[in-house]
């Protein structure tokens, strides 16, 4: 998706690769095992860190929950890198058989009918007021549920839109750089 829009990119698996990067991105995939990967690598405070210092990080997925500062429900020995002040469930739309996909708007981005893929998704719970909600969408129990927040520099998704080939949300996060 970053190349698609101009982006040079790089894999950053030791702390010595974000030396020189003016942004990350936290993918999608499995929380806990971020967490205890980037322990093993020695990159958890390094992270922290690189967050810190204000430059860009947008989380998709267990991204967002990477970058959540609280957890509902993580496993007790799991680590966030922290950075946006909200509280997140974790697989709150479901098991994976729960997973979906629906078209949502982004009114505050002019992002129309935008495809959103939930995949074992988390939802936001509790948003600090400097937090900037960027979308929503209604759950089974009538509920609307955060799940696209900006605070600063930082950015995340509960959804993947890497996966949709609609580069928008891509794009924005590089205005943010």
């Amino acid at each position: 998706m970053l190349s698609g829009v101009g982006v040079a990119t790089k894999k950053v698996r030791n702390p010595n690769d974000l030396v020189d990067i003016d942004g990350l991105i936290i993918p999608g995939g499995e929380s806990t095992t971020i967490s205890m990967l980037a322990q093993r690598a020695g990159l958890l405070q390094p992270l922290r860190d690189f967050i810190k210092s204000g430059k860009a990080v947008y989380g998709s997925c267990a991204g967002m929950i990477m970058l959540a500062d609280r957890i509902l429900d993580g496993r007790s020995d799991q680590e966030v890198f922290g950075g946006i002040d909200i509280t997140v469930k974790r697989n709150a739309f479901g098991r994976q058989v729960d997973s979906f996909e629906g078209f949502i708007n982004i009114e505050s981005l002019a992002i129309e009918n935008f495809n959103a893929i939930f995949i074992r998704a988390p939802w936001v719970e509790k948003v600090a007021a400097d937090v900037e909600v960027l979308a929503k969408v209604v759950g089974e129990s009538g509920e609307e549920r955060v799940v696209m927040v900006r605070q600063g520099k930082l950015l995340a998704t509960s959804f993947h839109p890497e996966l949709t080939g609609d580069n928008r949300i891509h794009k924005y996060f590089v205005s943010l750089l």
